[in-house]
C-alpha cells in the first residue's frame, strides 16, 4: 500500500509541475493565440488540397505550402485590406467631420421630437456620442495594427504546420489522452465547426453585404457600398444581425422626408435580407455543423473581448470545441449511470 501510496504521490506532482509550467507558458503566449487558430483554421480547410497535391501529384512539399500561403492571402486577406482600407478612410472622415455628424444627429432628433413627442437624443446623449466618435478613431487604429500582427504570426505558424503536418498530427494522436474512436469524433467535429465558422461567417457577411448594397443602391441611400459592408459585418451577430443596420436607415429616411424610400427598404429588408439570414443558417450551418445560435452569439462577444476583430470567427469556435471536450469526457471517463468511473489497480 505505501507503494502504491507513493507511486500515487509521484505521479500527482508530476502533473502537477506539468500543469503549472502549462499555465505559465499559456498565460506568456496568450497574445500569439489569435494567430495560433487562424494558422490551425487555415491548415484545416487547405490540408485536403495540401495531401493531394504532395502525395498524389507529387509536388514539392516547401513549394507547394508556399503557394497555398500565397494563395489564402490573396482569396482571404487582399478582400480584407481591402475592405479595411475604405473604412479607414471614412473613419477618418467621419473623426474629422465629427461636429457636423453632432448636427445632423441633433436634426434627426428634433425630427423625432416633433413628430413623435420622444426626446430620443438629448444633450446628455448627443454628448456621448461626439465622445464615443472621438475615441472611436484610434481605438480603429490600434485594433487594425492588432491585426496585422496577428496575420503575420499567422502565416508563421502555418508554413510549420503545412511543412510538418503529418508529424504535428502523429505527436498530437500520441499525447492526447483519448479512445481512437474519440479522437476521430474530436477530428470530424473540429473540421465541420471550423468550416461553419471559418467559411459559413464570412459567406454570409458576403451575401448580406451584397444584397443590403443592391436594397440601399435601389432606395437610393448615399454611400451604399459604405453601408453594404458595415451590414455584412453586423451579420454574423444571429437575431440582431444585419437589421441592426438597415432598420435604423430605413428611420432615417422616413423621417428625413424620403418616406417611400423609406418603407420600400423596409420591405425589401423583410422579405430579402432577414429570409437570405435565415435561410443561409438553417441550410449551410446546420449541413456542415450543427451550430446552436446561442453558441455563436455567446463567441461572438467572448470571441471580440478576448481577440478583437478575429474573435467573430475563433469565438464561437471555442465554446463549440469545449462543448464537445465535455461530451467527449463524458463518453471516456463516465460510466452509463453518470458516475466517474475510477481506474483501481
Amino acid at each position: 500500500m505505501g507503494y502504491l501510496d507513493t507511486d500515487r504521490l509521484k505521479q500527482v506532482f508530476f502533473l502537477t509541475i506539468i500543469i503549472l509550467l502549462g499555465c505559465l507558458l499559456f498565460w506568456r503566449s496568450f497574445e500569439f493565440l489569435p494567430g495560433f487558430l487562424g494558422a490551425l483554421t487555415l491548415y484545416i480547410l487547405v490540408r485536403p488540397l495540401l495531401f493531394f497535391l504532395v502525395h498524389t501529384r507529387k509536388w514539392n512539399r516547401i513549394l507547394t505550402s508556399v503557394m497555398l500561403m500565397i494563395g489564402s492571402f490573396i482569396v482571404i486577406l487582399v478582400p480584407i485590406g481591402l475592405m479595411v482600407n475604405m473604412l479607414s478612410s471614412k473613419v477618418g472622415y467621419i473623426a474629422s467631420h465629427s461636429s457636423e455628424l453632432i448636427a445632423s444627429i441633433k436634426q434627426i432628433g428634433d425630427h423625432v421630437r416633433l413628430k413623435t413627442g420622444l426626446d430620443l437624443l438629448s444633450n446628455a446623449n448627443v454628448d456621448k456620442v461626439q465622445g464615443s466618435i472621438a475615441s472611436f478613431l484610434p481605438q480603429f487604429l490600434g485594433a487594425t495594427f492588432n491585426t496585422v500582427t496577428t496575420i503575420l504570426v499567422m502565416y508563421f505558424f502555418l508554413y510549420f504546420m503545412l511543412t510538418g503536418g503529418e508529424k504535428m498530427e502523429a505527436s498530437l494522436m500520441e499525447y492526447i489522452p483519448l479512445k481512437n474512436e474519440n479522437l476521430g469524433k474530436l477530428g470530424k467535429e473540429i473540421k465541420g465547426m471550423v468550416i461553419s465558422n471559418a467559411v459559413g461567417i464570412p459567406l454570409l457577411a458576403i451575401l448580406q453585404g451584397i444584397f443590403s448594397f443592391i436594397g440601399y443602391s435601389i432606395f437610393g441611400l448615399n454611400g451604399a457600398l459604405f453601408w453594404a459592408v458595415i451590414t455584412g459585418i453586423m451579420s454574423v451577430l444571429p437575431m440582431v444581425g444585419s437589421a441592426s443596420v438597415w432598420v435604423p436607415i430605413a428611420i432615417y429616411l422616413i423621417i428625413s422626408g424620403q418616406t417611400w424610400h423609406g418603407v420600400g427598404l423596409g420591405i425589401y429588408g423583410i422579405v430579402i435580407i432577414v429570409n437570405l439570414d435565415n435561410g443561409f443558417r438553417l441550410f449551410f450551418q446546420k449541413k456542415v455543423a450543427d451550430v446552436h445560435p446561442l453558441i455563436t452569439v455567446f463567441g461572438v462577444v467572448v470571441g471580440v473581448e478576448l481577440f478583437g476583430f478575429v474573435g467573430l470567427i475563433f469565438g464561437p469556435l471555442l465554446i463549440s470545441i469545449f462543448i464537445l471536450l465535455l461530451r467527449i469526457y463524458r463518453d471516456e471517463f463516465m460510466s452509463p449511470r453518470g458516475e466517474i468511473e475510477v481506474i483501481r489497480k
